[in-house]
């Protein structure tokens, strides 16, 4: 079973990063998806990293970090947005089960930051809990458009930016960790055409974003 103590932040970002590139290659190795495996998991489990993510339908965490059981601790709303049912499901991850790494995953064609773009410009917001979903979105869409970025990627990057930013505002327990170089929180941006994940911001991490492109 994967040893979570062995794994620097540094250490479970690669581990993400290279299975999403196998799955954009179509190499997947499909690891910990057997009998055995789950037959390992069963008395407790070592996820190597927290991953909030959109809850997306082509989002499935897994799949497109060609990661298996017991690999990952999965967490998901709509724009990923966070209240305190998804700070403290985050942090069961990092202070319990002692996960090293965060990631906060967007994506492109986001139908919540663009309800979000629309309920800026004057356009209809949508009725009942969903409307608390753009509610939340909205001040990325607003911060982004104030600095002059506009375009679809730079609002992403914006929001996603903005979501990591809150998860340690709102967290000691997260903040404490990344502090003292037990944690790093990452966003990453996916693309749905190639399947491919970006790095675009990051706290705690000895590896800087890769520009945006």
């Amino acid at each position: 079973m994967t040893e979570i103590a062995t794994h620097t932040p540094d250490d479970a970002l690669e581990m993400l990063l290279s299975g999403n590139q196998r799955f954009v290659t179509g190499s997947p190795r499909h690891p910990n998806q057997d009998a055995a495996r789950r037959t390992e998991t069963v008395p407790a489990q070592r996820p190597f990293a927290v991953l909030f993510g959109c809850s997306d339908s082509r989002l499935a965490a897994e799949i497109i970090f060609d990661q298996g059981l017991g690999d990952l601790f999965v967490v998901r709303t709509a724009g990923h947005v966070a209240g305190s049912e998804v700070l403290g499901s985050i942090e069961y991850g990092v202070s319990v089960l002692d996960c090293p790494l965060v990631v906060v995953l967007g994506h492109d064609s986001c139908g919540a930051i663009a309800a979000a773009q629309a309920a800026a410009d004057g356009g209809q917001v949508p009725a009942g809990f969903v409307r608390d979903v753009v509610e939340r979105v909205t001040p990325s869409v607003l911060t982004a458009r104030a600095a002059g970025r506009r375009t679809e990627q730079e609002i992403l990057h914006q929001h996603i930016a903005h979501t990591t930013d809150l998860l340690l505002e709102r967290s000691r327990v997260m903040a404490e960790r990344v502090a003292d170089g037990r944690l790093a929180v990452a966003g990453l941006s996916y693309r749905l055409t190639d399947g491919s994940a970006q790095l675009v911001t990051s706290h705690g991490l000895s590896r800087t974003a890769a520009p945006a492109r």
